[in-house]
């Protein structure tokens, strides 16, 4: 069955999180023709796609496979596959650039739309850009800016999102070198956007909506899609915008493994106030340790990379053993941050450990360890 996680996350995400329950994916589900049937008139039989693998389209490169699967190329198309499955009552998930998310070995049920919606448009003389919600942030709205002259953006530079997961998350990091004396939101340069709202209306809407804060917005909790926004630019100097980006991309190129030789998912566990997840890590030692296919990676002890085949089950046994560890070492209980998508065990061993769920004897060894946890 789903997760109750990856049901809340499903339905904010995407407007859905209903899940048949025993599914597998030795064979469709049942209800997989009623729901093509569902869909094919509005969105056209040959554009929707059966039994997808979904882990070429992840930056972990892990997951099963979507029982349906769908491209949508422009906001218009985007509103529509959206309510095409709200309408027929079919659960599904909206996918970008596929980062920050681990899909379940067994897939997804329902349909799977991924958001190909990529215009850009900039009016050089306003400093306003205008970008679909599929573009993704580096290269196409990040260098299209700086071509034009136009300064706000370039500080995102290599971060893996959509113009979609940048509102979702308030895309953010440091200032420019030397210095980096603050983090930097991508709150500060939206005026609006538009969105199909969970209710169904297409509404432009301007920041004080998305009530942002840190990897925050209010899409967290409402089932409003993002179909494009506007961003405000001030003009800038080319070449010192193109500094910031070389800054910018060597300094996580240091500290983030290469996704194309290297995939992975991004920080695994949540930053706790005061001390990083991955100094915890790297304290314990862990650096390098490995179940099945996966293994943490020496440049960053918060990020785990796909050595070659691995599954999401050995993804959760490594992040379970860091759970433990920690806790029983440092005295402090990790939470993920990731997304779990798709179809999981309810078994106790199937799922990381989250505050609700930490044994006992873990919550005693942390107590002792650190009487005051976070």
């Amino acid at each position: 069955m789903l997760w109750r996680a990856a049901r809340r996350f499903l339905r904010r995400r995407s407007g859905s999180g209903h899940g048949k329950p025993g599914e597998t994916m030795t064979q469709a589900p049942l209800s997989t023709d009623r729901f093509h049937a569902a869909l094919a008139q509005a969105l056209g039989a040959e554009r929707l796609a059966r039994r997808v693998a979904l882990a070429p389209y992840t930056t972990f490169r892990i997951g099963g496979e979507a029982d349906l699967f769908y491209e949508a190329r422009t906001p218009e198309e985007l509103a529509q596959a959206i309510q095409a499955a709200r309408d027929g009552g079919v659960p599904y998930f909206l996918l970008g650039c596929g980062a920050n998310i681990l899909v379940s070995d067994r897939g997804v049920r329902g349909l799977v739309i991924r958001n190909r919606a990529r215009q850009t448009d900039i009016d050089p003389d306003t400093g306003w850009v205008r970008a679909a919600s599929g573009a993704i942030m580096y290269p196409d709205v990040i260098q299209a800016a700086v071509e034009a002259g136009l300064s706000g953006l370039e500080h995102y530079v290599g971060i893996p999102s959509t113009v979609g997961g940048a509102l979702w998350q308030n895309l953010h990091f440091l200032s420019p070198a030397p210095k980096r004396e603050r983090t930097m939101f991508i709150e500060e340069v939206v005026v609006e956007a538009d969105l199909l709202t969970e209710e169904g209306e297409r509404r432009t809407v301007g920041t004080d909506y998305f009530d942002f804060g840190y990897d925050y917005s209010v899409l967290h909790d409402r089932d409003d899609i993002v179909l494009s926004a506007t961003f405000r630019l001030e003009p800038g100097d080319r070449a010192r915008m193109r500094e910031i980006m070389a800054e910018n991309l060597a300094w996580r190129q240091a500290r983030h493994p290469p996704l194309e030789t290297e995939p992975s998912v991004g920080s695994i566990f949540k930053k706790i106030e005061g001390i990083g997840a991955g100094r915890l890590i790297d304290e314990a030692g862990l650096k390098g340790a490995r179940i099945g296919g996966v293994e943490i990676t020496r440049r960053h002890a918060n990020i785990m990379i796909n050595r070659g085949g691995a599954k999401a089950t050995d993804v959760i046994a490594l992040i379970r053993r860091v759970q433990e560890i920690v806790a029983s070492e440092a005295g402090y209980l990790l939470e993920t941050e990731i997304a779990f998508v798709g179809e999981y065990d309810e078994t106790p061993d199937a799922r990381p450990y989250t505050a609700q769920t930490f044994p006992r004897q873990y919550i005693e060894r942390a107590a002792a360890r650190r009487p005051a946890l976070p």
